[in-house]
């Protein structure tokens, strides 16, 4: 679970930085590594969000601690490990990480030797099955039977408090500029649907299928005699044909920039335009219009297998 001195150093070297926080001849002011004196008031225990994020470049360059030698992957993407994980906390909190950032034990990041900073991972405890997304903004740990180091809150979430290190998964969470996402050595997919909460959309809504209210029965109903049979099945023509423009809504969102990357990513993916218009004070992320209702049906139910389990069908109204 701690990190030698030595490790500090090198790392303050990998990062670029002149300073530490505190003079002497050791930048912590703690010994030994340990978990915070009381829990964070309003602590959250939220994912971290994969976006995409350019590599820093410094961090991608070889470099030696304790002897041994360690080259940077290129990319994140399709890697996945199996291994043991530990946890730092108050002894690093507020010092500088190998990406220069600050680090705070209260966020979910880890540590990791050879990822390209920063790169988003989901993490699983193979003892209990519990998972968190972390991003990966230091490097370490350097010790031969581990492969990530995880914040103190990360390492709550996943149970693994009390025993200071687990056997893991780890799926990188690679995000291209389009937005796609591959997970592990997985298929790339769409964007994750939004959360119904994130620091850059203060109002978010998903997408909700519209309900109609059902008729409220007559005073005086008549029940009605037998109908004649009618064949309600569509002939082929029907089926591929589409009288009016039909759009798959996604979401409505405040935020422009968001239904943007998202709208190109998936107009990317399933090839068919989008359109964003400003209504009611949200902007509605639609896919579309399409040519023939089976190809928007098909594209609806990949959606929905992917996630956007609330896109439907939208008729604009002439």
């Amino acid at each position: 679970m701690h990190k030698l001195a030595v490790y500090a150093c090198t790392l303050c070297l990998i990062s670029g930085c002149s300073q530490t926080p505190e003079s002497g001849s050791s930048r912590y002011t703690q010994y030994k590594d340990s978990a915070p004196s009381a829990i964070k008031d309003g602590m959250t225990f939220d994912d971290a969000e994969p976006e995409y994020e350019p590599y820093a470049l410094a961090n991608l360059r070889s470099y030696s601690v304790l002897g041994r030698h360690y080259t940077p992957l290129k990319t994140g993407k399709g890697y996945s490990a199996t291994g043991g994980a530990s946890w730092y906390g108050q002894k690093f909190h507020g010092h500088l990480t190998s990406n220069g950032e600050i680090y705070d034990m209260y966020a979910m990041s880890a540590a990791h030797k050879t990822l390209p900073l920063p790169s988003y991972v989901r993490v699983t405890n193979l003892k209990n099955g519990r998972e968190a997304i972390v991003r990966v903004n230091d490097r370490g740990p350097f010790h031969d039977n581990r492969i990530i180091d995880l914040s103190y809150a990360a390492a709550m979430k996943l149970g693994m408090l009390s025993t200071g290190t687990t056997q893991v998964k780890l799926d990188v969470i690679h995000v291209d500029e389009q937005g796609m996402q591959t997970v592990g050595n997985g298929l790339s997919l769409p964007p994750a649907p939004l959360k119904s909460q994130t620091t850059a959309n203060t109002q978010v809504q998903i997408a909700q299928v519209p309900r109609i209210p059902a008729m409220a029965p007559a005073s005086n109903a008549v029940t009605p005699g037998p109908l004649p049979a009618v064949d309600s099945t569509p002939s082929p023509a029907a089926k591929n044909t589409i009288q009016d423009n039909v759009f798959i809504q996604i979401a409505a969102l405040s935020n422009n920039q968001r239904i943007e990357k998202i709208g190109s990513a998936l107009a990317n993916l399933y090839q068919v335009p989008y359109v964003a218009p400003f209504e009611a004070g949200l902007y509605r992320l639609r896919l579309g219009p399409f040519t023939t209702e089976t190809q928007a049906r098909d594209i609806l139910d990949q959606l929905r297998n992917t996630g956007y389990r609330d896109a439907y069908k939208f008729y604009p109204t002439k």
